[in-house]
């Protein structure tokens, strides 16, 4: 084994020092997901209840800001997304409903400034799992669905979609998804695997198998910034980044154990937002240089 260097050390000191900042939220409201508006202000989805709450900018601790339990009492939030283009925060909500009935979901769009609600599409068949989204060049969005292997594109306006690729043996488990350098990407919470999605004139999608080069158990919310793929790795308790050159992806560990689940990552400046779904709170790294 080598020794390192004292420069080395104050190096690796600083990747792996404690996160910068920390943001609560209500004991047992499980933070699944979280982005930030173009403001700096955080918005987390609640995996326990059906609201979405919000801190601002330099605040520790996050308030309810939108709640659809009138409309479903024993609803939950996934996947969310600050759309600056579109003034719209995209959420992907799971609706009520025993497991004898099958679990629905709809991708809900609400106004980005007031949480006012905007529109609404939901996923087709009996069972479904709206889990995460990504915004494409055109507007659109393209949207997984976890339990029946599919990826959908939503048109702008958030009411219609097309079927991009439906594929159970492969994709049962989607979950994370984003563009690196114009290519859409995408991960299975379940099987650990990485996929690049090839998208055809037609907009129909076929799948590239990219081989990490390193274990990743359970890879969740995934991000694009600084030509890396962010991802967050809720069994074993990691936050990674993926450098991918052609089919293949260099993994590199961020963070590596004391989080309670991290379920989402959000890049934003020099930070990135990591989402404690079992520790009920949001913090931040430093951004690799």
């Amino acid at each position: 084994m080598r020794l390192l260097t004292a420069a080395a050390m104050s190096a690796l000191f600083v990747f792996s020092a404690a996160h910068a900042a920390e943001i609560t939220t209500p004991p047992g409201s499980q933070p699944e997901s979280l982005t930030v508006a173009p403001d700096g202000t955080v918005i987390l989805g609640s995996a326990s209840s059906p609201k979405i709450y919000r801190a601002k900018k330099g605040a520790t601790t996050a308030e309810v800001w939108i709640d659809v339990s009138r409309e479903v009492p024993n609803g939950t939030f996934l996947g969310v997304l600050a759309d600056a283009g579109s003034n719209t925060l995209w959420a992907c909500q799971i609706n009520d409903g025993s497991p004898a009935e099958g679990r629905k979901s709809t991708l809900r769009g609400f106004d980005l400034k007031t949480g006012a609600a905007k529109s609404r599409w939901d996923l087709p068949s009996e069972t479904n799992l709206c889990n995460d989204m990504v915004v494409a060049p055109d507007k659109s969005l393209y949207v997984t669905d976890t339990f029946r292997g599919r990826i959908w594109n939503v048109k702008p306006g958030g009411t219609e979609a097309t079927l991009v690729i439906d594929n159970m043996r492969y994709l049962f488990g989607v979950d994370g998804i984003d563009f690196l350098n114009g290519q859409l990407y995408v991960n299975t919470v379940f099987a650990g695997n990485l996929y690049r999605v090839n998208i055809d004139a037609q907009g129909k999608g076929t799948l590239t198998e990219i081989f990490m080069d390193r274990l990743v158990k359970n890879p969740d919310g995934m991000r694009f910034a600084n030509g890396k793929l962010f991802v967050a790795e809720n069994a074993g308790a990691r936050v990674h980044y993926l450098t991918i050159k052609g089919d293949t992806a260099a993994v590199t560990v961020m963070k590596d154990g004391g989080m309670k689940v991290p379920t989402a990552v959000q890049p934003f400046g020099n930070e990135v937002w990591v989402a404690e779904r079992m520790g009920d709170k949001a913090i931040s790294l430093p951004m690799p240089k």
